[in-house]
């Protein structure tokens, strides 16, 4: 199990400006809603910008795509927040000068996409004309994950924990230690505590089942945090801070949606939520596709029901405007008019939707299938499907008070081509391809 350094040993909160009697360098913190954010400089007719990253393991090549071309389109975030692989993407961008932060996270997705030392993967591939070719190809592929582990990321324990004579050590299947070392080379965490840009992850309690955020609104952050946020059991072991154990919060909820959306401060907010997991999806008529769904159903985490009922709460808090504006001012003076009235700001809110939307040959093992081909195809259809919405002008604009929050997504449901073309590199692709 891992242990962040020791406290005595951590950067002293006051070199980041953070008010000490809030600011705990360790154990993440139970709270039902975020601080409130503070303004940044913004590009756009916005005051926050949040990008938001759901777990997805493998997945997680969509969004770095999708920050590429968010980038190249001017939108720079001002918090992003992340559970699991996307708190690890964060990381990469929170932790980064903004004209570094594509090259780390191609640096990132390329080591642990190697290409397959065998070639017998990359050999087939050139085959793959069908959708059962590739789905061979690819579960070949993690199938070599599961046997070898990622480089920089987890490699297999050994000797394996299911062994009847092994009976200490961490109960898990991978050891995750050289993902520690790769945040640390990857990311300067003294930039994310340096607050330029807001970051947050989410992991949950082993112990008490309580799910919690690292907020660099009130805490100081470490290599642990991240990779506590991403500690999915039983691949991998709990993480240790301030002497409690956290698993990845992909286990209570996928994405950090209610998180941002509760940090109520009165800026106008655009949110880019980026999900790896459709909440839509058909009967499965195997058990192939019982397993495959079995997962987008639960980590999707309901992320329509979360806009939904913020959408509801938005209506309530119009509503009462509107009222207090009619009030006498004794009545709007009196102490439950102000409390209500405090908690009836007149922000306005986009919240943009991408959500990656499967090829049929992706099978249940599309999370952990780390190759270097389906790694391009996810990052090429991140920065493809953020350039369709950016498409849509509407979604840089402030809505109207009664159409906050607009809700906008441009990705219908849909499956795309089922295996690329030969020279299908040609093709605008982010990240050039290494053999080496």
């Amino acid at each position: 199990m891992y242990r962040c350094p020791n406290v005595n040993d951590r950067p002293d909160p006051q070199q980041y400006d953070l008010p000490l009697k809030k600011t705990r360098p360790g154990a993440p913190r139970l709270a039902a809603k975020a601080a409130p954010e503070t303004a940044r400089p913004c590009a756009t007719e916005f005051g926050s910008i949040a990008l938001l990253l759901q777990g997805g393991g493998a997945l997680g090549a969509y969004q770095a795509g999708v920050y590429e071309r968010l980038l190249e389109a001017g939108i720079e975030p001002t918090w992003v927040a992340g559970i699991s692989i996307g708190a690890i993407n964060c990381a990469l961008i929170a932790g980064n000068k903004v004209e570094d932060r594509v090259a780390k996270l191609r640096e990132f997705w390329e080591l642990v996409s190697p290409t397959d030392a065998f070639g017998i993967g990359d050999f087939w591939a050139q085959f793959a004309v069908t959708d059962d070719t590739r789905a061979l190809i690819n579960q070949w592929e993690a199938g070599r994950v599961l046997t070898t582990g990622v480089p920089g990321f987890f490699e297999p324990r050994v000797p394996p924990p299911y062994l009847p004579w092994v009976s200490s050590g961490t109960p898990s299947y991978y050891d995750a230690t050289p993902l520690r070392a790769t945040l640390e080379r990857l990311v300067d965490f003294d930039r994310i505590n340096a607050r330029e840009m807001r970051f947050s992850v989410g992991a949950v309690n082993v112990r008490t089942a309580n799910f919690a955020y690292l907020d660099t609104a009130d805490d100081v952050i470490c290599p642990e945090h991240v990779m506590a946020s991403g500690a999915l059991p039983p691949a991998f072991g709990a993480v240790e801070i301030d002497g409690e154990y956290y698993w990845d919060g992909g286990l209570v909820t996928n994405t950090p949606l209610d998180w941002v959306l509760s940090g109520r401060s009165k800026l106008d907010t655009l949110v880019w939520q980026v999900d790896l997991w459709s909440a839509d999806g058909s009967l499965p008529k195997d058990l192939a596709t019982v397993a495959l769904r079995m997962k987008e159903v639960q980590f999707s985490s309901r992320t329509r029901a979360a806009t939904d009922h913020f959408r509801e709460s938005e209506k309530y808090r119009a509503a009462f405007n509107e009222l207090l504006a009619k009030m006498p001012p004794e009545l709007a003076g009196t102490p439950q008019a102000k409390m209500l009235a405090a908690a009836s700001d007149q922000a306005v809110y986009n919240i943009v939707q991408l959500v990656y939307h499967s090829p049929t040959y992706e099978a249940q093992s599309k999370d952990f299938e780390f190759s270097r081909r389906t790694m391009l195809d996810h990052w090429r259809a991140g920065y493809d499907d953020a350039s369709k919405t950016l498409s849509h002008p509407e979604v840089l604009r402030l809505p109207p008070q009664s159409k906050s929050p607009a809700v906008y997504d441009f990705l219908h449901p849909r499956h795309r081509p089922a295996v690329a073309t030969a020279d299908s590199t040609s093709i605008h692709s982010p990240i050039k391809e290494h053999t080496s």
